[in-house]
């Protein structure tokens, strides 16, 4: 049996502001921007760079609700984990694009990390592994 997690939906303000800012801003790969028949939603998927097994989920609130959720979907907890083969280069990349990091890096005993947010204020940790 092979199981593996396809998706993970991050919810946004807008589909356009979102995936230029995880593919412009971040690197990402745009993997798929299909329009839905059901009033304007759109599939859009993107994936980092050199791994799109792993695949984001680009999903527009639709509803006020949802809306409440757009950059707090964990409540204020880091909620997703971008591992690098190469943390300085893409630290340097990230803060030359203008992402928001909240603190300068930092050495664990896992590996380097710091923490940035997106464009809605989604928490991230930019992290290599030691090896």
């Amino acid at each position: 049996m092979e199981q593996y997690l396809a998706f993970v939906a991050i919810v946004v303000n807008d589909y356009d502001e979102a995936k230029k800012y995880y593919c412009d801003t971040l690197g990402f790969q745009l993997i798929e921007d299909t329009p839905q028949d059901n009033g304007g939603k759109r599939w859009v998927v993107v994936a980092p760079y050199g791994n799109p097994q792993t695949r984001i989920l680009l999903a527009k609130a639709s509803s006020p609700e949802q809306s409440t959720r757009v950059g707090n979907q964990t409540g204020g907890r880091v909620a997703f984990f971008l591992h690098t083969d190469d943390f300085r280069r893409d630290f340097e990349r990230f803060r030359a694009a203008g992402v928001k990091f909240e603190e300068l890096p930092r050495e664990e005993v896992y590996g380097t990390v710091a923490i940035f947010q997106d464009l809605y204020g989604n928490r991230w940790d930019l992290l290599q592994f030691k090896q």
